[in-house]
């Protein structure tokens, strides 16, 4: 199957129109544990990622009761994107430097289980190429153009979104 190139404009404007509010299309997970890699997800959809139906494993949304873990799950969506071989977005586990807008991060509040995505809306001159300024939009503790930085205390990995199939 033939890489494309994932529409980082569209996720990132999908991300500021749904920032601080809900699209009607999608459930609101927010009383389920949160609503954060459900926005992550819609975001890539809008970047031009087709969902990947395979049981299980693979990264779909039909309904609230017909999705794939990864579709709204931290570490099933990291596992995914990491792993895809298939149709869908897949992305590189990389480094600060590394990031674009469009772009994933999660976090980590105790370091040993991460449990928040942010989508990076904007990437700025920090104070050296290695240590960009990052702003994110999310759910869940609904934001836009945040700074990455705000979050203290966290442990933080890093998805370069490389395409979509």
């Amino acid at each position: 199957m033939p890489a494309r190139q994932y529409d980082r404009a569209k996720a990132i404007a999908y991300a500021h129109r749904w920032a601080y509010g809900r699209n009607p299309a999608y459930y609101d997970f927010s009383a389920l544990g949160g609503d954060c890699t459900n926005f992550i997800s819609q975001c890539l959809r809008a970047g031009g990622a087709p969902m990947n139906y395979t049981p299980v494993t693979g990264w779909f949304y039909n309904s609230a009761a017909s999705r794939a873990p990864a579709w709204t799950g931290v570490e099933q969506l990291y596992r995914f994107l990491t792993g895809n071989k298939g149709a869908g977005p897949y992305a590189l586990p990389g480094a600060p430097g590394d990031i674009r807008p469009g772009d994933i991060v999660q976090l980590s509040f105790d370091a040993a289980r991460f449990s928040h995505s942010l989508l990076v809306v904007e990437v700025n001159e920090g104070p050296s190429p290695e240590s960009p300024e990052i702003l994110v939009a999310t759910h869940s503790d609904d934001s836009d153009y945040r700074p990455l930085d705000s979050w203290v205390g966290v442990t933080r990995r890093f998805l370069h979104i490389a395409g979509v199939r």
